[in-house]
């Protein structure tokens, strides 16, 4: 077991960041080495679990079936916030806890969190009316102890209809103005298991758990597969954790084959990117779904708007769900019938992507409404010693780490210790001024458009990354025409972020996928190029990613013609 305060004095300084060790260096690691902790699952949850378990001076290995991220903690809302939704449902505390977390992280990763006003406009016969509206928001600023961003405004409708000009004006009443704050939910995922790289953990990508090494009723380890090379290796380890969302249930059946495991119920949430200058939206609005009252978001996405989401109870395997038709046709009318000038269909969607929400069986509390539903998380320890986490969500996801690896530590005997991750920037957050940065990069890019993006995915090694164009100045051109993303930025994924396909880069790292028409095809040509001799892919290996690529595209991207 490794000293807390050597983990701690292995964190690289921002000035000299190292590449990540090489894949086959990792391998040998996970087949020869003993661990305190492996963790399976290596969405926001295991991630975050990896980094603070390490910074906490566990010996600490992470492995995930695809990518980072690639679940779940890549197709949210891409919002941090305190959940003014839950306080309808009377989940004070998950509130007040949410409200907290988004305080921290807009000060250990700002560049990665960012804050966000919303605008909540009230219409005559809403459900939620003016008064309860500003009951409710007293009450998430109070929760909130008066620290959010700024504190929320009564705007009356002639105030309403100037901040959001585009809205329906018909019935207007008024409404306010709060703030949440917006993220990068993949990037959010990646810093977490570069942090946990970067302090020592062994993480591993493109992995799977394939049954569980149990020794006189106890899980000792796993067999773990590596998709990319076929090798097969035991990893040992003093305790084992789950944390694989909506496909926790799959390893409790590992764990326990002639059980009935279903600690998970899935709620489906689709989202849909449109262009911006479509909706004109300044900022981001709540609004109640007209169709069925739901609250529903209109987020800002740079040039693009993003319309989401559903929430509805789904058995739809998590590596296959994606949007429907009723779906997106459901989230279109819905901002058709406030933005009545819009006039949005089907040819406006530029992408449409789902996730399942692993949220816990007993936060439902005896009904099957998904919406209602608790957000809290909840830890089980199996007959064999497997801890499994389920439920929660992307805004408390550090403090479901914390609550794991206190498990953990209780698990194996040892004295609680405080979780470093409290305080301890995220890799790149260690920005004193991010508008000075911006204006930094401004400088040095020329490009703002280029310049922005580098500082909001890079945070403090946006240089490092830029750098490389100095080198190369073919890597200086996109990946894709009107988008900000260079071909730098797949050498540095290859380099220092863990990414071993086209669909690491282009779906996780950055969001090409998201907002181009084709899903990042075009994009996935001229990143081939740049990989191609930096992970030693010959030509045919080549054509076989790309290949690989457009499927994956159409698995996460494609719309169902019926409800699924």
């Amino acid at each position: 077991m490794r000293s807390e305060s050597v983990a701690l004095r292995q964190l690289s300084a921002e000035g000299d960041i190292p590449p990540t060790k090489p894949r086959s260096e990792r391998l040998k690691a996970l087949a020869t080495e003993e661990f305190d902790l492996l963790i399976i699952g290596g969405g926001v949850t295991g991630a975050g679990s990896a980094r603070d378990a390490v910074l906490r001076g566990l010996k600490v290995a992470l492995v995930e079936r695809e990518d980072f991220a690639s679940g779940t903690s890549s197709r949210s809302s891409r919002l941090i916030h305190g959940g003014l939704r839950y306080l309808e449902h009377g989940h004070l505390g998950l509130v007040f806890e949410s409200s907290i977390e988004r305080r921290r992280l807009l000060k250990l990763a700002p560049h990665l969190v960012r804050p966000l006003a919303f605008v909540w406009p009230v219409y005559a016969g809403a459900r939620v009316p003016r008064w309860k509206l500003n009951a409710g928001l007293m009450l998430y600023d109070a929760l909130s102890l008066f620290r959010n961003v700024k504190g929320y405004q009564r705007l009356n409708r002639d105030q309403l209809h100037q901040s959001e000009p585009g809205l329906r004006t018909d019935g207007l009443k008024g409404g306010a103005r709060y703030y949440d704050a917006a993220t990068d939910d993949a990037r959010l995922t990646l810093a977490n298991a570069l942090g946990a790289s970067e302090a020592g953990a062994v993480v591993l990508n493109h992995a799977s758990v394939q049954r569980l090494d149990v020794v006189d009723g106890k899980a000792r380890g796993a067999i773990v597969v590596d998709h990319l090379t076929g090798q097969q290796l035991t990893v040992r380890a003093r305790a084992i954790v789950n944390a694989t969302g909506p496909w926790s249930d799959e390893i409790r059946k590992l764990d326990a084959p002639d059980g009935n495991a279903h600690a998970v119920r899935g709620s489906k949430g689709v989202h849909v990117a449109v262009p911006r200058k479509r909706l004109g939206n300044h900022d981001a609005l709540t609004l109640l779904s007209p169709k069925d009252g739901r609250v529903m978001f209109v987020l800002p996405a740079d040039d693009f708007t993003i319309i989401g989401t559903t929430e509805t109870s789904t058995r739809a395997h998590p590596a296959e769900v994606r949007a429907s038709e009723t779906d997106v046709a459901y989230l279109l009318e819905s901002a058709n019938a406030f933005f009545p000038e819009a006039h949005l269909t089907r040819e406006d969607v530029v992408s449409a992507w789902a996730g399942i929400r692993p949220l816990s069986a007993s936060g439902y509390h005896g009904t099957t409404d998904a919406g209602s539903a608790s957000r809290e998380h909840h830890i089980d320890l199996s007959p064999t010693g497997v801890l499994a986490i389920s439920g929660g969500k992307l805004t408390t996801y550090r403090v479901m780490a914390r609550d794991v690896v206190d498990a953990v530590e209780k698990h194996l005997g040892q004295p609680r210790r405080k979780a470093p991750t409290e305080s301890l920037p995220l890799p790149g957050g260690d920005i004193p001024d991010l508008n000075a940065e911006l204006a930094a990069a401004r400088d040095v890019v020329g490009d703002a458009a280029t310049a922005t993006h580098l500082v909001r995915a890079y945070g403090s090694r946006w240089r490092r990354v830029w750098a490389l164009t100095r080198e190369d100045a073919s890597l200086a051109r996109p990946l894709a025409p009107g988008l900000p993303y260079r071909a730098a930025e797949a050498v540095w994924g290859v380099t220092h972020e863990l990414v071993h396909t086209l669909s690491d880069l282009l779906i996780r790292r950055l969001k090409v996928a998201f907002e181009t028409r084709d899903l990042g095809r075009g994009a996935a040509q001229v990143a081939a190029e740049v990989m191609a001799p930096r992970l030693g892919w010959d030509e045919a290996e080549t054509r076989r990613q790309l290949d690989t690529y457009a499927s994956d595209a159409l698995r996460i991207f494609g719309i169902d013609s019926a409800e699924s």
